[in-house]
């Protein structure tokens, strides 16, 4: 059997990366090995030693998926809108059922809807009629903060 020389080698690497991208369509997925792939390709090119080009492959990759993935994310998920539940999130309510999380008991109405809610902190009774703030949304209970 013969054996590929290196730069056959990072060819087939940068082709199987690239088909993975896009069969994984709307996320990047490895793009990033793609970009290895490709600077180990042009290490080969250059003559440099394989175990040289398989670190550049490493490190490039890596290098990429650490400084740029965040970003892509923020980019590419920005136009997700917040449905259902995330929408009331940073929102105010109106609490209809005095929240004492030590009694379990509290509720708040918040977007038209009445939903099950605790006090952030465990020591606050906040009585009916007050409103505050949505800080996050646990299980099914709204977590609030007294305005």
């Amino acid at each position: 059997m013969p054996s590929l020389n290196p730069t056959t080698i990072w060819i087939i690497a940068l082709i199987v990366f690239l088909f993975i991208e896009i069969v994984t369509t709307g996320t990047l997925v490895s793009i990033w090995f793609c970009a290895g792939a490709f600077a180990a390709w042009l290490a080969a090119l250059a003559g440099i030693s394989f175990a040289v080009q398989s670190i550049i492959f490493v490190a490039v990759s890596v290098i990429l998926l650490i400084a740029l993935k965040p970003f892509v994310n923020r980019h590419i998920h920005k136009h997700i809108v917040s449905t259902n539940a995330d929408a009331v999130i940073g929102t105010h309510g109106i609490v209809t059922e005095e929240i004492n999380n030590i009694a379990e008991t509290g509720a708040v109405k918040a977007d038209g809807k009445l939903w099950t809610a605790r006090s952030v902190s465990e020591d606050v009774i906040i009585p009916e009629g007050s409103e505050v703030n949505i800080l996050k949304i646990e299980g099914v209970k709204l977590i609030v903060s007294k305005i």
